[in-house]
Order: structure tokens, then sequence, then C-alpha cells
């Protein structure tokens, strides 16, 4: 655990942790929560470091709303009511060859300074530089975070986009084959990432790139319920490392009322939809460091 960053999160004051270890899928992952000394009622720290191979994801790293960390790591940050951090490291060494940790504070964004929020994110990376030593781990780290990206979704036209939805729509057919807005987020290597493609009929692609945990969770929960994907299309691309196979998947979603034989999934508005999944997943994996 980062104790310098927690204790800075917490203005220096003294520390008090309590931490335990529990199972998930037969591997271990270990929990610690850090608060102030002289204040028990008071925000709250939290951290869990997993091996990959205990899929089960959770917080900024299963959220496509969140923005990508940054700083030369591959990781997540999230604001939803408390901010949250995640980040992944290569490790040959762990289940699954890589290193899952998972930061938050309990405490609404709110009441939390600037500061405290760009702590969370120190927490994290600082936290796994140390478990990455502690382990043996041989994946390149990034530096400690100078700031964190707060952008919220931003809605454009396709020949405007400039994020995780750049590169995805051919701006030359948008008007053909009736694409009017995309919405994204900034582009960079958060560990799930999505970008919406919208049509002048009122339909949608949902279009989500998943990486390390995140792409082992959404592989078991669409194999274990195939019929909640019904429609989607889906496809792996081998990456390196703990992010191992990531995981790509568009969904549609038809106009508000309508018939089942509206723009069916397989071929609607945007002409061909595993064209747009294929370039959306191109897009991706060039930007997390995937091999073509």
């Amino acid at each position: 655990m980062a104790t310098d960053e927690a204790r800075a999160f917490f203005s220096g004051a003294d520390l008090k942790a309590r931490g335990h270890t529990s199972e998930w899928v037969g591997h271990d992952v270990e929990r610690c929560s850090v608060w102030a000394r002289s204040d028990a009622s008071g925000p709250v720290l939290r951290l869990q470091i997993r091996p990959v191979a205990a899929h089960r994801t959770s917080g900024a790293a299963e959220e496509a709303s969140a923005t990508p960390l940054g700083h030369g790591w591959n990781g997540s940050f999230l604001i939803r009511k408390n901010p949250e951090a995640a980040v992944l490291v290569d490790c040959d060494s762990l289940p699954g060859k890589g290193l899952l940790v998972l930061t938050e504070s309990a405490e609404d964004v709110e009441d939390l300074s600037e500061q405290q929020v760009i702590q969370v994110a120190r927490f994290a990376t600082e936290s796994a530089r140390l478990a990455a030593k502690h382990f043996g781990c041989q994946g390149t780290l990034g530096e400690r975070p100078a700031r964190v990206d707060r952008t919220d979704w931003q809605k454009r036209s396709p020949a405007s986009a400039a994020g995780t939805c750049r590169g995805v729509v051919d701006t030359r057919a948008a008007s053909r084959a009736g694409i009017t807005t995309v919405t994204e987020k900034p582009a960079g290597r958060a560990l799930t990432e999505s970008c919406s493609v919208e049509t002048a009929g009122g339909g949608r692609y949902r279009l989500t790139a998943y990486y390390g945990a995140s792409a082992k969770q959404e592989i078991h929960l669409d194999t274990r319920y195939p019929g909640s994907v019904k429609g989607a299309l889906m496809r792996p691309h081998t990456c390196r490392g703990a992010m191992e196979t990531a995981y790509y998947k568009l969904v549609h979603y038809r106009p508000s009322g309508a018939s089942d034989s509206a723009e069916p999934a397989g071929r609607g508005a945007v002409g061909d939809p595993q064209k747009l999944l294929e370039r959306f997943a191109a897009a991706s994996a060039e930007r997390h460091g995937c091999p073509r």
C-alpha cells in the first residue's frame, strides 16, 4: 500500500488501516481500508489488489464511462458519486499474467478537494508500483499522475470525432449511411471504453472494448448467459501480457417503439455493423498496443 499517498489524501494525518484477504474463483484478493486515526467517521480510502485471473472486476476497470488514467498507465479513472481508479500491470508471476489494482474514496466527490481526487489516482498507481516490485512484475510502469481527466461524454458529428469514436465511422459514407452523431470519451488506454453511433432514424449502435480482467469478465458473462447478447456482434483480439485477449462488442438499440423488423441488427442504417465493429476494434487495439 502506498502509505505516503494515503497520508497526503488525509493532509498528513496519522493513519489507521484494516485489511483482509478474500477468495474469488480460486484466487486471493487483497483488500484494505485506510482512514485518519483522529477521524473514524471521516473519509475512507479503499484498495484492492488481485491477479487478473480473478476475473471479477468492478469500479473504474469495468465502466465504459471512465476516462483513461494516462501518464503511461494501462488504467482508468472514474467519478460517479465518488472517485475511483484502476491500474493493470503485466506480471508473469501471477495467474492471468497480470496485476489489477483498484482504489476508491468512499466519500462523495463534492466533499473532496481537487487534490484529494487526484490522490485517489496516485494511491492506485503508487500502490501498483509497490505491488509490482513485491511480486517481481516485469510490466512497464507509468508516472505518478499530475492530474486526472474528468471529461464527460462528448456528442459530436462523425467528422469531428476525436476520442473513442475517432476512426470508427467512414465520414465520407456517414451521410449516406444515415449516421448523424457519435458520443465518445477521451481516447487512451482505459481498461473499458465505448463509442456510440446514432442514426437519423433514432437507432443507436453501442461499441465497447474490454481489456484484461474486464475482458475476462465480459466473455465469462456472455458465455454463461448467451440470451443476454442475442443479436450482438462480438470479436476477440490477441494482445500482450495482462491484457491477453481483448474483447470487442457491438450492441444495436432500435428506436423507441420500433418493431423488431426495424433496422435489423445484422444490417441497419449504418450499412454493415460488422465493418463498424472492425474499425472500432482496430482503432482501440492500436491505442492499447495490441498487435495487428
